[in-house]
């Protein structure tokens, strides 16, 4: 799966226990599912999974994660992509926006992709079986683009990944879940809110001001494959200066969540929530505690790459040093008795091979 600032990798097993020690829990709503790798892994578990996104690429990768189920669309998929694969490189728009103008890509690359593309626009595929080969060229590009993991900017010298070839593989698809097939939705987190049930909700809204439409605008454009007007060093896509999530605002973020907590229908929420977000821990617990008992577990982690990497000037030199290296994730369970602490736990558990 895609690199992903805020992902839940690391917080995957700490998520799957909380969900096992609720009694009688068949379905869950994702409804801020970004890459899709907490709904892939309750699908694993066995649960039936409503995916939501408002991001293009975010309701791809749910399509493909969530809701294709292995039995029916691994053997047209994998035929797919191997013709897919053999198309020699056809270098466009695409090549010219972000790997000359931008640099996210090497122009070999960006030329098979644009080929890739192009080619899966013109078979006319069924939704789901065209997200798992636009999720395999997305995450191949993925593998060798020129990036920290966000594509706010890019690398000044080539990233050694870039020189290497342009790979499709056949995403990790999952057998049809136990409890029922899944679903993907590209909703506004208020209309996911008021429309979408489950057992169990999970929650993990953007905490601050960088929107994921601005972080990933390159993958929106691969699968909207739109040519859309462009700006900056960056090449973003215009919109991502028009469209922004209350919960990319310090002023409107709280109301935000509010609405989302009393309207959302499910027995138990599961909200996932960093401490570098615009709403702290004590206020968040204010919040849920309309819903029920609140129960907060803390997980330290490293920041994101480009903390490690440190501030730096146009010309590449290091001026600035970056205030904490560390980040503190508050996983909030509301509204349930677990069987038993579990999520104390979970740190031993061993992650899904498919999302290792």
């Amino acid at each position: 799966m895609i690199k992903y600032l805020g992902s839940k990798r690391l917080l995957i097993p700490q998520i799957l226990a909380a969900v096992a020690g609720i009694e009688q829990v068949r379905s869950v709503v994702d409804l801020f599912s970004g890459t899709s790798r907490v709904g892939h892994a309750l699908k694993q578990a066995g649960y039936r999974v409503v995916a939501n996104d408002w991001n293009s690429y975010a309701a791809t990768l749910a399509r493909c994660y969530v809701v294709a189920d292995r039995e029916t669309h691994a053997e047209p998929a994998t035929k797919l992509i191997a013709e897919l694969q053999a198309l020699e490189p056809r270098p466009g728009w695409f090549t010219e926006t972000y790997c000359e103008r931008s640099r996210y890509l090497q122009v070999d690359q960006g030329g098979k992709v644009e080929a890739i593309r192009e080619a899966i626009a013109g078979l006319a595929l069924e939704p789901v079986l065209e997200a798992v080969v636009l999720v395999s060229l997305l995450e191949a590009a993925d593998r060798v683009d020129s990036t920290t993991g966000v594509q706010m900017a890019y690398l000044k010298q080539w990233s050694a990944r870039s020189h290497k070839p342009l790979t499709l593989r056949l995403p990790a698809l999952l057998p049809c879940s136990a409890h029922g097939p899944g679903e993907a939705h590209q909703l506004d987190a208020s209309t996911a809110a008021r429309t979408l049930t489950g057992d169990v909700a999970y929650l993990d809204p953007p905490y601050n001001q960088h929107s994921y439409l601005g972080n990933y605008h390159v993958w929106e454009t691969l699968v909207r494959w739109d040519q859309p007007e462009v700006y900056g060093i960056a090449c973003k896509r215009t919109e991502v200066r028009e469209r922004r999530s209350p919960f990319n605002s310090r002023r409107r973020c709280m109301a935000a969540m509010r609405e989302l907590i009393e309207q959302i229908d499910a027995r138990v929420l599961i909200v996932s929530f960093s401490n570098e977000g615009f709403i702290d821990r004590g206020e968040m617990e204010a919040l849920l505690a309309v819903r029920g008992p609140v129960r907060t577990f803390e997980h330290d982690y490293k920041r994101y790459v480009g903390a490690q990497i440190g501030i730096h000037n146009l010309a590449g030199e290091k001026v600035g040093k970056v205030s904490h290296l560390r980040n503190t994730e508050y996983l909030y369970i509301v509204g349930a008795a677990q069987r038993s602490i579990v999520v104390d736990l979970a740190p031993a558990l061993r992650l899904p091979d498919s999302l290792q």
